[in-house]
Formats: C-alpha cells, sequence, structure tokens
C-alpha cells in the first residue's frame, strides 16, 4: 500500500543540551505524528528552530542568552520555515519520493493543486519531485530533471485521502508539542505553541 507522511528534515544535535534531543542523523528525515518520542520532538523543535534562526532585519536585538538567542526567530519571525514536506512510498517498487532541497512543510497545500487545481506542483531541487493529475490518476515523479526517474502512479481519490491522514499526523504532533512546551520550556510554551502551530497551518488549540 503506498504511503504519504509529513517529514522534516532534521538538523545537527552534535553538542546541544538545552533540552533532551535524539541523535538523529543530520539532513536525514523524520515523520512528524503522534508517535515521537519527547528526545524526538526536542529534535524536531530544534531543527524548526535552527531552520528559522536569522538575524532580524528590523533592528531589534537578538537575545544574549543561548535559549532566547535559539528561539528568536521561530517566535518573531512573520514567515517560518520548516524543511522538510510530504513523502510517498510504494513498497511494491521501493519507490520514495522525498522532498527536495528548500521545500517546506509550510507549502504542503500545493499538493491540493494536484487533486482540485491546475493538476501540477513541484516540491523542491535536488532532486526535483513533481506531481502531475493525469486523467482520474496522479503521477509522482522522483526527480523530474532525470529522464528515467522512477514513478509513482495512484488514483487521485487515493490521494486525496492520503493527503488527509498527513494533515491528521502534524495534528497529533502537534498535540504531542503541546505536553512538551509544558515540560521543557514553560516559560515560552504559549508563544512556541503558536509558533508552530502557525508555521504548520494548524489551529492552535493550547
Amino acid at each position: 500500500m503506498i504511503t504519504l507522511h509529513p517529514v522534516l528534515e532534521v538538523r545537527s544535535t552534535a553538542g546541544f543540551d538545552l533540552w533532551p534531543v535524539a541523535p538523529l542523523a543530520p539532513y536525514g528525515f523524520v515523520p512528524l505524528n503522534g508517535t515521537l518520542t519527547p528526545a524526538e520532538i526536542g529534535t524536531a523543535v530544534l531543527s524548526i528552530a535552527q531552520a528559522n534562526d536569522v538575524e532580524p532585519e528590523d533592528g531589534r536585538r537578538r537575545p544574549s542568552g543561548p535559549l532566547g538567542s535559539l528561539l528568536h526567530g521561530l517566535l518573531t519571525l512573520d514567515d517560518l520555515f520548516v524543511p522538510g514536506g510530504l513523502r510517498v512510498t510504494d513498497p511494491a517498487t521501493g519507490t520514495v519520493l522525498s522532498p527536495g532541497c528548500c521545500n517546506g512543510l509550510e507549502e504542503r497545500g500545493d499538493w491540493s493543486e494536484v487533486v482540485d487545481g491546475d493538476g501540477w506542483a513541484s516540491f523542491g531541487h535536488d532532486p526535483s519531485p513533481l506531481a502531475e493529475r493525469i486523467g482520474d490518476r496522479a503521477r509522482l515523479t522522483v526527480d523530474a530533471d532525470r529522464e528515467d526517474s522512477p514513478v509513482i502512479d495512484l488514483p487521485l481519490t487515493d490521494l486525496r485521502d492520503l493527503l488527509t491522514t498527513a494533515e491528521r499526523d502534524l495534528t497529533a504532533f502537534l498535540h504531542l508539542t503541546t505536553t512538551w512546551t509544558t515540560d521543557h520550556l514553560p516559560a515560552h510554551a504559549p508563544r512556541l505553541r503558536e509558533a508552530l502551530a502557525r508555521t504548520l497551518g494548524l489551529p492552535d488549540r493550547g
């Protein structure tokens, strides 16, 4: 059965000690769902914070402490980035379509173009994954820059159902972060929860 999961590109945890993290392989993908351990959630939050750790452009000074400095971008930027996207796997053929470089989970709404819109969407580069609507089916090309790229073919109805399940997985992950932020970063919990919900395009249910 073809599967589709929201995945986050993991950043390095080497030398990090502000909260517990799982030593996942840097620049690999971790699925976001309701089964992550607290340490895996810690790695996910760290990765999202690092992806948004940029110098302020509005003249505001970055907090001097390591925790405040790390969280500053995540808590203050209007446009947040969650490196990753949606990963599709066909176990029958071993074909995996993964998000390319510079793609973000906050852009996953582009998949709706395939099932309900113009019928075409791409998801980053190096590789350059592509999804197209062809009649009542979707063709997912692992790397559109390759003439011999593997593809995954599935009915649009199946893709629609898989996208709905992915939203449930992200909602379950966000629910886990509510408890995690309260346990590990209580002083920042409400703002951090709101930021994570906003960048994932999900309602903050507290």
